[in-house]
């Protein structure tokens, strides 16, 4: 069979779907309906051929999808609450799929560790139509608070809380893998840097960072930047690789197959997503 050329992205749109108070009163706007044009206008240019989102709201899909529409951009959307799946219906087939959210316990351990219910995964057996080959995707977005004492966000155990998360998802995911004999790509916002607990917890399991095996290029770039409720900065932090949070993990892939990781920072997302997008080009 012959090996095709894939764009994999992850993407956290961030949730929010009105325009703030404070954006206003600068004359700025971000709402689902004007932030959603950015974000096609992302695809446009890039031409991912799926991405897996993270706090991904009802209306932002509903924008966005009405948006590609109108440029032409051939999306599918596999619906999954705040981690949803879009895909190119021309390159793909999905032939299992699966949806979950994470549990707001986690044993041992006090606390609740899946805020208003958006931590989730969203799982996709897709067959590439041209090829016949097929990958497990998965879109996920795991616990956001900090186990550091010293942190705003502080909250005891958050670290173990992801390190759980990942665990609970790439045992589900083995079972697709058993299942199809294929490789699996996890995509999302870990809110875990390269060095966590979370990340260690993937790679005893197997898993690869694209970064570590892309063969022509790997971003060294976090993709971050000030962008919440009262406005936004026009820089991006400059921060080492391993403190970014959005992450790609590949396992069962031939050797080479990913060609580079990279982010997207482009002037004009500044108010779009605190998060860049960040994607990989993979022969699948």
């Amino acid at each position: 069979m012959e090996k095709y050329l894939l764009r994999i992205m992850s993407h956290n749109l961030w949730k929010n779907d009105l325009n703030k108070p404070e954006w206003e009163a600068k004359g700025a706007d971000c709402s689902a309906e004007t932030r959603s044009k950015g974000v096609v206008r992302v695809y446009k240019e890039l031409e991912p051929h799926i991405i897996g989102c993270q706090e991904m709201s009802a209306l932002m899909a509903e924008k966005i999808m009405c948006g590609c529409i109108d440029e032409g951009l051939k999306y599918a959307l596999l619906w999954g609450k705040d981690t949803p799946v879009l895909y190119r219906p021309d390159v793909f087939e999905v032939i299992d799929s699966d949806f979950s959210l994470y549990p707001d316990n986690i044993p041992d351990y006090e606390g609740v560790f899946n805020n208003s219910k958006t931590k989730s995964w969203c799982i996709a057996v897709m067959r590439v139509k041209e090829s016949g080959k097929c990958f497990v995707f998965a879109s996920t977005h795991l616990w956001w608070k900090s186990s550091n004492p010293n942190a705003k966000n502080y909250q005891p155990n958050s670290d173990k809380a992801r390190a759980y998360q990942i665990r609970l998802l790439i045992e589900r995911l083995e079972q697709y893998r058993n299942k199809y004999s294929c490789p699996v790509v996890i995509v999302g916002d870990l809110n875990a840097g390269y060095d966590s607990l979370c990340l260690k917890a993937a790679f005893e399991c197997g898993y690869s960072h694209a970064h570590d095996i892309a063969t022509e290029y790997a971003d060294e770039k976090v993709g971050l930047h000030y962008c919440f409720g009262d406005g936004y900065e026009e820089y991006y932090y400059d921060f080492p690789f391993e403190r970014g949070i959005d992450h790609i993990l590949v396992k069962g892939m031939e050797e080479h197959a990913v060609n580079c990781f990279k982010r997207y920072s482009p002037e004009y997302y500044f108010p779009l997503s605190d998060h860049s997008p960040v994607f990989i080009d993979v022969t699948i």
